[in-house]
């Protein structure tokens, strides 16, 4: 008897050792229908976590009209519905992030050096940001100076144009006059000439009659 037992015993303990442990999926499956209840005719099944569009809910009948993401439109039973991701698409996106977080310490470092360069390159952006700011305030203030004193700025123009019209004039009048003294130069200048001539001629013929008198001076003395 004391054999069989431990016969039995072994046995049961090979069965476990054999045996493997699983687990059931998360995946479910719901009827998208043409109706609002079970005699209208099954459009297709959706998966759990399938992300739908929700146009509108009955309460009386307990359905929601729902767009599938290819563009189906048919109603589910509101209770089946939730507003976030099942468990187990919760379940993946925690062990990927859990698979980041475990990483190798040098790709840590990595990151972590890339995370520093882009801080330093946002950080001088900020700094060349600020001086920008700085001189497009500069220009600002200018703009709003002119801009408060354009009257002032207009009738200095103004006064500007006006004395340099007046000095345009007075140039054009003193080159007036400087044409004018050239004029009267020269003339005073031909007379002068014209003068020198007519003596130097009046000469030339004045001369040769002295001359002719005085030698008949001396003839008659003789």
């Amino acid at each position: 008897m004391t054999r069989f037992l431990l016969l039995l015993l072994c046995l049961c303990g090979l069965g476990q050792a054999l045996a493997e442990t699983r687990y059931i999926t998360d995946i479910a499956q719901i009827e998208l229908r043409k109706g609002e209840s079970t005699r209208y005719k099954i459009l297709r099944y959706l998966t759990s976590g399938e992300a739908v569009e929700e146009l509108g809910t009955n309460k009386r009948t307990g359905y929601s009209r729902i767009r599938t993401r290819d563009g189906t439109t048919g109603y589910v039973l509101t209770r089946q519905l939730q507003d976030e991701p099942g468990a187990r698409d919760r379940l993946v996106a925690m062990e990927a992030r859990l698979a980041e977080f475990q990483q190798a310490p040098d790709q840590l470092a990595v990151k972590l050096s890339e995370l520093r360069s882009a801080h330093q390159k946002l950080k001088a952006d900020h700094e060349a940001l600020g001086q920008e700011k700085e001189q497009l305030e500069e220009e600002l203030a200018s703009i709003k100076y002119a801009s408060t004193n354009l009257v002032a700025i207009t009738q200095e123009r103004s006064d500007l144009r006006k004395s340099v019209a007046d000095l345009t004039g007075q140039v054009a009048d003193l080159r007036q006059k400087n044409r004018d003294l050239k004029n009267e130069t020269n003339q005073r200048w031909f007379l002068i000439g014209a003068g020198v001539v007519i003596g130097a001629i009046l000469i030339g013929l004045i001369l040769p009659y002295i001359r002719f008198r005085r030698r008949k001076t001396d003839w008659g003395t003789l």
